[in-house]
């Protein structure tokens, strides 16, 4: 995957595939510490013990539809090729959390990618789907929680192009030259 932003699309995706309706995404970038660490948190049916143990090798899955599961897989190698970490907690009937270290300053760390957009694919994906973003960057902080924004927009859908399009701007940031940034 091109960047981590696409690694996260693929958790969710699993997330939302094992019945989630509550998907929390944390990104934190601590620039002068060189890290960057993603949580991703879903409240869909979990995994028993040995389906976690196994979840990072990459012929394993649970879909019916192929026998090839390489999402965790490929985020464990991302992590670990920068000389960082992947954790994975699960209790059936109860959800899954996925935590992802990454050490920023080395070479073959990729970029955090357009965050934005992949918050706004899903939940055009997904609008049944809630989901609490939590974006910080050396001190500055996003966050977005759908549940309070589908209270406020009442009638209008969050998948409304005008809506997704607010979402998009304040995950991002307006005019945010980050996203050519190597790391961000």
């Amino acid at each position: 995957m091109e960047d981590l932003s696409l690694h996260i699309l693929d958790v969710v995706e699993n997330g939302t595939a094992a019945g989630a309706s509550l998907v929390e995404i944390g990104v934190d970038e601590d620039l002068a510490a060189a890290r960057t660490g993603i949580r991703i948190k879903d409240d869909g049916r979990g995994m028993d013990p040995v389906m976690v143990a196994a979840a990072t090798h990459p012929f394993v899955t649970t879909r019916s539809t192929r026998r090839v599961g390489l999402g965790l897989p490929l985020l464990l190698m991302a992590a670990e090729e920068t000389g960082g970490s992947l954790t994975i907690d699960s209790t059936p009937g109860a959800g899954t959390e996925v935590r992802a270290i990454f050490r920023t300053d080395h070479i073959d760390c990729k970029p955090l990618g357009d965050l934005a957009g992949t918050v706004v694919t899903l939940i055009l994906a997904h609008p049944q789907v809630d989901f609490v973003v939590h974006h910080a960057r050396d001190g500055e902080t996003r966050e977005l929680d759908t549940r309070e924004l589908k209270q406020q927009l009442g009638e209008v859908p969050i998948t409304a192009p005008a809506v997704l399009n607010l979402i998009r701007d304040h995950i991002g940031g307006s005019g945010d030259a980050r996203e050519g940034d190597d790391h961000g």
